[in-house]
């Protein structure tokens, strides 16, 4: 499989709200990172119960905007929500073979842009 197959196969499972599927495409050495709020996991297992324990009103839909990858790297870019909690994360994928062997993954939400610089910006809708 190319990079973006791996990735895309990925975010299918992730559509399908299985984690252990998703958590298969992992190599079993496999780091994913979450920059903005410090944290790593070591295992495929420990991501797939962390998406299984994460509280949620409802099922997760997975909106993919993009996706660019060469032969050993994919970026995704993914709109996640719950129904009534919202993000926006941007996946760096790097891929060995058919497995993810790191993925980092910068989760945003959403604010108020300052108002100092009003006149000097065009509004856009804000990621969720």
């Amino acid at each position: 499989m190319t990079p973006r197959e791996v990735v895309e196969s990925f975010w299918e499972a992730m559509r399908a709200n299985d984690w252990d599927a998703a958590a298969r495409h992992f190599a079993t050495d496999a780091v994913i990172e979450w920059p903005c709020t410090g944290e790593r996991m070591r295992s495929p297992a420990a991501w797939a119960e962390l998406q299984a324990r994460y509280p949620a009103a409802g099922r997760w839909s997975f909106d993919l905007h993009r996706l660019i990858a060469d032969e050993s790297t994919a970026v995704s870019e993914c709109t996640v929500t719950d129904g009534e909690q919202s993000a926006r994360v941007v996946a760096i994928t790097e891929v060995e073979g058919d497995e993810i062997v790191r993925q980092t993954e910068y989760w945003t939400v959403a604010y108020e842009p300052a108002d100092w610089r009003a006149d000097l910006v065009e509004r856009i809708e804000p990621v969720p």
